[in-house]
């Protein structure tokens, strides 16, 4: 199961069921779950954890110090979940701070080229197109797509099921069940394709475009569109989209929101 071009550190845990093609060089301080398959030319550095069932492709850098000037060499980790697919030279970067993480869910496509920088924390189930760059602590909930070369900005977050199209330059906050599209990017619409592959019903679909319609066409400013959609919160989805907003808003660190289309 492991090639004999691969270069693998004695302190390595692997599960023997993992696969390892020709020249791949892990590291110490790596433990690789069970039936994880490593293709060629794949470097994996730790500190690093990686889960389960995942496919990682040729050429894949995981697990190297982050690309940040303030990382004095402090054993910070990467964390990927189980059944990911990782494509063809995809990056992730270990967190920057002591003891930090960057961490990468279960079940998701990052595909050829994608750049997963320092801090970030992805979910699960987020498919990534080519050539993405997410900066340093980006945060990117469950389901969400992100299009095909784009970059997103440090700290900046991306609501779940929401839809980024591709070559948008991403550089405030995406709320939840959005689509965003642009250069500058906006708020083009409900993102009605996801809500319906995760099967939402009719009540929950029209809640949300009742919420999309007071946010971006009443003309209230955001804390009003807000305080609008309270009588509305008993729903879950309703509830995620108010909190996710008001975080957005109001918390230090974070770059406030997209834009609604004009």
């Amino acid at each position: 199961m492991i090639h004999p071009t691969a270069i693998i550190d004695k302190k390595a845990e692997l599960d023997p069921s993992v696969e390892i093609a020709p020249n791949v060089v892990i590291g110490a301080d790596v433990k690789i779950g069970a039936n994880t398959v490593i293709g060629a030319n794949v470097v994996i550095n730790g500190p690093i954890e990686i889960g389960c069932n995942n496919q990682i492709f040729p050429g894949a850098a995981l697990g190297l110090p982050p690309q940040d000037l303030k990382y004095k060499g402090g054993k910070s980790s990467v964390k990927i979940g189980h059944g990911n697919t990782i494509r063809e030279y995809v990056t992730v970067n270990r967190a920057t701070g002591e003891e930090e993480e960057t961490v990468i869910g279960n079940d998701n496509l990052l595909m050829a080229y994608v750049h997963v920088a320092h801090n970030c924390l992805l979910g699960d189930g987020i498919v990534i197109a080519n050539s993405v760059a997410l900066a340093g602590h980006v945060e990117i909930e469950s389901k969400a797509v992100i299009g095909g070369m784009l970059g997103i900005h440090q700290f900046v977050k991306v609501g779940k099921m929401a839809m980024l199209g591709g070559m948008s330059r991403i550089d405030r906050d995406v709320p939840p069940y959005m689509l965003v599209e642009g250069n500058p990017s906006h708020v083009r619409s409900l993102n009605l394709v996801a809500l319906k592959r995760n099967n939402f019903d009719t009540e929950e679909i029209a809640l949300l475009k009742k919420a999309y319609k007071i946010l971006y066409k009443s003309g209230l400013t955001i804390n009003q569109a807000l305080e609008s959609l309270e009588p509305l919160c008993d729903n879950e989805h309703i509830n995620h989209l108010i909190k996710f907003m008001k975080s957005s808003v109001n918390e230090k660190n974070r770059r406030g929101l997209i834009n609604g289309n004009k």
